[in-house]
């Protein structure tokens, strides 16, 4: 499909990568992984031929569409929903668009018999052919489906983009990638903006993705649950597994270990023979063999061990003043968003030096409360901070507040002040902005180093109540365990806002859920939160289909024999349909790749119009059918 042989670039002098060499084909989706900086994101744009390496070549078929969704996007102002994600299909509008002009002339002209009129109608009829094959009648169901399998509502669709926050903006722009049957899929931290329950989703459609997907993305479960292979970009260098994150980790550890053995016993063989070398060059009698020993020991071919970058950020919180005893008290804060009620009612007490968790599904207000802590947004009710209380905030999209136009070192020296000025280099170092990199500018840095510049900045303010909104956003694995190490060590206090529960385990001591507009308490880690919610992790408790109050074993003691028997026979029916459905999609599937290869011998088969329309009919009402009995199943179910 693609291969990648000795691609090389540079930025100011020195190697990102050099001389890398590995071939993409069907069915990999690759975990592309590193630590910030180290090209990732850059390797995606050559793929993409966005951007050309200095060295080395790429070799692909003409036809081949690749899709790439990056970090920062831009959008048409003025669009729905809707209109945005149709924007994947330009082949499909512009026959739409032709269908329509000839549409029109045959409505106004009169000349029936002429060779003009006729012309119109072989056209509209070859038109209306490649219009159904490329998918023109089924577009727009797709469409809904995969917006919906992303988190939209059917409300959400006639909307205009400009309404939505860039994570959503982000999720349009995945639709569209999504939809368009690209043969590579280049996706740079796809699930960022994304809620349990759309990850979950995405990770169903890439598994079945029949093309090749390259994955830049430092959520460790959601590679290990989509990747079949592993390749990291280190100090120039990959090293390419054909194995997921964790695996791969164990097998790298592995190389490098056996690496060391061979190292070590080779190394006492050249050890040896030098002694002999030098033993032998004595004697004049043995000066032929010290030669040949010589020979032989230049000819040994050197075991490397592979090198690992373990350079990380060092990251300690200051606490600036002690507070007072009660650092955030609120009582009876409501938030509204036009008619959507995000929190009410929401009465809280933040004790000093307490450590806590916000958690629950996205949109139930978690980011909504840690906004009106810090005097972000208006609410309604009270909220009273304590005294000598000094915030520190970092907000979920506190990257995108960095001007891009500005250098690294500028951003510093324009957020301090007197006293800590003189400082600005000495923390860009241990945020690892060393040397020249602190004249680059904001616009070329990576998501991760982007985030690691916010956490700088965040550096030059006092602060004793640390509040931190999804911080590990962009953070690659190793920074995420030092941050994860420095908040352990924060002495003032702290509220995280993450559903990543590697990241809160050992961090908090209190756990709030946010759902249906209220939170509950719970008095222990996040670990006690789980076994309380008896889950194991918080994917369960952020999908919108697990979560109810009453048991699953006294929801059946309700409902009658009659009824259970009827709802057993119904979801008997509805695996059938969907089986039935899955055989169809497969069939037209097929059919849609022949006609691909070779439309001319494939429509030439005797009824070959009449059979495939009869296959897409018999679809639609199987859909049909499924959408009653899952409406009978539903109305049973409450």
């Amino acid at each position: 499909m693609m291969n990648i042989h000795n691609l090389s670039i540079s930025f100011q002098g020195e190697y990102l990568f050099e001389d890398i060499t590995f071939k993409l084909g069907n069915g990999d989706r690759i975990g592309l992984i590193g630590k910030n900086g180290a090209g990732k994101s850059t390797m995606l744009k050559i793929l993409s031929k966005e951007m050309e390496p200095d060295t080395g070549q790429i070799a692909a078929d003409k036809e081949l569409k690749i899709g790439f969704l990056k970090q920062d996007i831009d959008f048409v102002l003025g669009r729905t929903v809707l209109e945005e994600a149709y924007q994947a299909f330009t082949e499909i509008k512009e026959l739409e668009a032709k269908m329509d002009g000839i549409n029109t002339q045959l409505a106004e002209r009169t000349d029936y018999e002429s060779e003009g009129y006729n012309q119109l109608m072989i056209d509209i009829n070859e038109i209306q052919h490649q219009y159904e094959i490329l998918g023109g009648y089924n577009y727009q169901g797709d469409t809904e489906k995969i917006l919906q399998g992303l988190g939209f509502k059917r409300p959400d669709f006639d909307k205009l983009t400009d309404t939505f926050s860039g994570g959503w903006r982000m999720r349009i722009e995945l639709a569209k990638l999504l939809l368009q049957n690209n043969d590579i899929l280049l996706l740079d931290e796809p699930t960022n903006h994304l809620d349990i329950e759309s990850i979950i989703w995405l990770e169903g459609f890439l598994k079945n993705y029949p093309g090749a997907v390259v994955i830049v993305s430092h959520d460790k479960m959601f590679l290990d649950n989509v990747t079949n292979r592993t390749i990291e970009i280190s100090l120039g260098r990959i090293y390419d597994y054909p194995k997921p994150y964790t695996k791969y980790l164990v097998l790298r550890e592995e190389l490098r270990t056996q690496q060391l053995a061979s190292q070590k016993n080779q190394q006492k063989q050249i050890e040896q023979t030098e002694k002999l070398i030098e033993k032998f060059r004595a004697k004049a009698s043995k000066a032929t063999m010290a030669q040949s020993l010589i020979k032989k020991l230049d000819k040994i071919d050197r075991i490397e061990v592979d090198e690992d970058d373990n350079s990380v950020m060092t990251l300690n919180f200051p606490v600036s003043i002690t507070p007072g005893k009660v650092v955030v008290e609120t009582e009876g804060v409501s938030k509204n968003y036009g008619d959507n009620q995000v929190l009410k009612n929401i009465n809280l007490l933040v004790e000093r030096d307490s450590k806590t968790a916000f958690v629950g599904q996205n949109g139930q207000g978690k980011s909504t409360l840690a906004k009106i802590i810090v005097g972000d947004i208006k609410y309604d009710g009270h909220l009273k901070l304590g005294h000598n209380v000094q915030i520190g905030y970092f907000a979920q999209n506190q990257a995108e507040y960095l001007n891009g136009s500005k250098t690294v070192l500028d951003t510093m020296i324009d957020a301090a002040n007197e006293t800590n000025r003189s400082k600005v280099r000495d923390i860009l170092g241990s945020f690892l902005f060393r040397g020249d990199e602190v004249e680059k500018y904001v616009r070329v840095l990576s998501g991760g180093e982007r985030n690691r510049l916010a956490l700088a900045k965040l550096m030059l303010q006092p602060f004793n109540v640390l509040i931190m909104d999804e911080p590990t956003n962009h953070l690659d694995i190793k920074s995420k365990n030092v941050l994860k190490e420095a908040l352990k060590r924060f002495e003032g206090t702290l509220i995280l806002v993450s559903h990543d529960r590697d990241f809160l385990q050992g961090l908090t001591n209190l756990v709030y859920e946010f759902k249906d507009h209220k939170i509950k308490e719970y008095l222990g880690d996040i670990d006690y939160y789980l076994g309380q919610r008896k889950v194991e992790n918080l994917r369960e408790v952020e999908k919108r289909t697990v979560v109810k109050d009453v048991p699953k074993e006294k929801e059946k003691k309700h409902q009658s024999y009659e009824d259970q028997k009827k709802l057993k026979s119904l979801n008997n029916r509805l695996s059938n349909v969907e089986a039935q459905i899955n055989q169809l999609e497969r069939d037209i599937k097929a059919i849609d790749l022949e006609l691909e290869i070779n439309y001319e011998a494939v429509t030439s088969k005797p009824n070959f119009f009449d059979d495939y329309q009869k296959k897409k009919t018999d679809l639609q009402d199987l859909m049909e059918k499924w959408e009653v009995v899952q409406f009978e199943i539903d109305g049973l179910g409450n």
